[in-house]
This record gives C-alpha cells, structure tokens and sequence, in this order.
C-alpha cells in the first residue's frame, strides 16, 4: 500500500533532501533509515521535490510503499520515534488514488526570510539571511509585479540544473515588513507551478537589490536574453522554507477530523 507522510524539517545540519554518497546526511537518507527500522525492509521515500544543504521544509511531502497493519494515520507518530529532533512527520495517510507527489503537484510556495539588524542575531541566523540595508517595500513589491507570471526563467537559476525546459509559472510573490525592537523582518513568499535550481533565492536576491536602489530595467532584459549576470546574486540558503505543496485537492486529514 502507498502512504503519504507530511514531513518538516530544519534544513541546517542536512546536506539537502535528496540520497547522496555515504557520509552525507541527508532528509530522504534519513526517513529510509526508519522507514527500514519500521518496516524490517529496505524502503524507497520519494519527495515533492529537492531542497538543497540549509534549506529548511514546514511542509514537505513524501510518499512510501509498504505492507504493514499500522494504521495510516499512525505512521506518522512511529516514524517520529525513530527520527532525529530536526526532522518529524507531522501527518500520514494513504495516497490518493494514482498520486506521484513529484509530478501530481500543482502549486509550491517558499518563503524567503531575511532581517535588517545592527549585527547578527543567533536566534535569527538559521532561519533568516541578515541584509545590511534597508529596503524599501515599494520597490520591492515593484520587483515582484514583474518577477510574476510565465516566463523562461534560466537567468533565474543556478548551472547544474537538470531541468528540461526552464519555462516555469510564478502566480504570485507576497512581500510583508514586520518592525521589531531589535530588528526588522521581511518576508518573500512565492507561489509558482515550479522552481528552477536556486530561482527562489535568485527572484529573492533581486528583489532585495531592487529594494535597495537597483533599477528594475535588468529584469525585462534578463528574461529576453536569458543572461545570469545581470540578476543580484543567490542569497544564502537558510533564509529559504519550503512551506507547503498543493496538489488540488487535501491529501491529509484536517485536524478538525
């Protein structure tokens, strides 16, 4: 039978989600490691998609093949047992009918995080990228206007991308400014039918640049010519969540059921 398992994760201390050589530790290494353990087999654990080293996952799916009388909702809680403190699974479930969480997903949201601060702050620095000047939310939110839609993003993402067409959907690019004492949040959250390698943190690069003076001109070039430099550089991967995967339609039980 074929569960699906929604998975959370700090990203800080793994070497992305995806099996890599021995030694490195990565998120689907480790829910094989315990599915094995539960299961008394070798299970394979697919993901919705790759995060890279640093990135983190509030809302990752997975999905796994097995024969077991646990119950489907049950999963969840024995998984937890045998996983580490930075990665749980916080529902199970049986996957629909013909699901394929890697291709059957619709829309993907990540949320990019970064903070303006006199110096940086250790209950921060996981999670947020620290920017050393202020930008204004109005160009920002300039950038992101343009940044939408269906474009050939390949300026937009790193080399080293398998990917067979760079074409991809943005539908939308939300900016928040959030004032504290000691410092200033802001919040990039990106909706798109897909992402190229590093596009997230590259759209959120220019973003930030644009916010802090740059003109807006280089984007509408970039998108024309495909060229990589004339876009801000990738921001650090531990600003970077993935917060959830749309499918169309709940995979998982609500929590009122």
């Amino acid at each position: 039978m074929k569960y699906v398992l929604l998975v959370q994760y700090d990203g800080t201390c793994f070497s992305g989600f995806q099996r890599q050589k021995k030694g490195e530790r990565t998120v689907q290494g480790e829910l094989e490691r315990a599915a094995e353990a539960l299961f008394s087999t070798p299970t394979r654990v697919a993901g919705s998609g790759r995060t890279d080293a640093g990135v983190h996952a509030a809302g990752q799916v997975c999905s796994l093949e097995a024969q077991t009388t646990i119950p489907a909702q049950k999963l969840a809680l024995c998984f937890n047992r045998l996983l580490p403190p930075d990665l749980k699974v916080l529902a199970s479930a049986p996957a629909p009918e013909g699901l394929d969480v890697t291709r059957s997903a619709k829309k993907k949201t990540y949320v990019y995080r970064a903070y303006v601060a006199p110096c940086e702050l250790p209950l921060l620095s996981r999670y947020a990228a620290r920017l050393t000047q202020r930008p204004d939310l109005g160009r920002m939110q300039a950038a992101a206007t343009l940044l939408c839609g269906e474009h050939d993003y390949v300026a937009f993402s790193s080399t080293g991308s398998s990917a067979v067409t760079s074409v991809r959907t943005v539908y939308a690019i939300e900016i928040s400014e959030k004032m504290e004492n000691a410092y200033t949040m802001y919040e990039i959250r990106v909706t798109g039918s897909g992402f190229l390698y590093n596009m997230v943190r590259i759209l959120a690069g220019e973003i930030f640049a644009v916010g802090c003076g740059k003109s807006t001109e280089n984007i509408k070039t970039a998108f024309e010519t495909g060229t990589r430099s004339l876009i801000a550089k990738t921001m650090p991967a531990a600003g970077l969540t993935l917060e959830c995967v749309d499918y169309g339609a709940a995979i998982f039980p609500s929590k009122e059921n």
